[in-house]
């Protein structure tokens, strides 16, 4: 059995040291990275009431969360989107959730970022990049 004490010698000064990140202990971040996964357009943008104040704040790049509604009465496999304010902007197309709900239910972390929105008379298509951060 190895003790820390072992590892490191420990005494008030190797605290100090080690307090003030000047020991032999070095905490790196973890690695991730970012894993493009699927381009897809959010669902059901036209039954959002307040979509008229929410899609100006939809530009490129703007960043997307996606949160499981597994009791969704149309869908188990549904995924909302949301903006990061938590304003609920449709859904990932349930052509498309089947792979990606797995993922999430299994504990991964997948969010969107949006890639080109256009008016189409009164509905807003917004195409989204889906991302794994692994």
């Amino acid at each position: 059995e190895i003790k820390m004490a072992d590892i490191i010698k420990i005494d008030n000064e190797n605290i100090i040291n080690i307090l003030n990140n000047k020991g032999s202990l070095d905490i790196g971040k973890p690695f991730s990275q970012e894993i493009f996964l699927i381009e897809v357009h959010i669902a059901g943008t036209s039954h959002i009431d307040n979509m008229d104040l929410l899609e100006p704040k939809l530009f490129q790049g703007v960043e997307v969360r996606f949160f499981r509604e597994p009791n969704n009465k149309y869908d188990s496999k549904a995924i909302v989107v949301k903006d990061k304010d938590g304003n609920k902007l449709g859904y990932i197309p349930r052509d498309k959730n089947e792979i990606l709900s797995r993922l999430m239910d299994a504990g991964k972390l997948l969010y969107g970022k949006v890639k080109c929105k256009e008016k189409i008379g009164d509905w807003v298509k917004i195409e989204m990049e889906v991302y794994l951060k692994d």
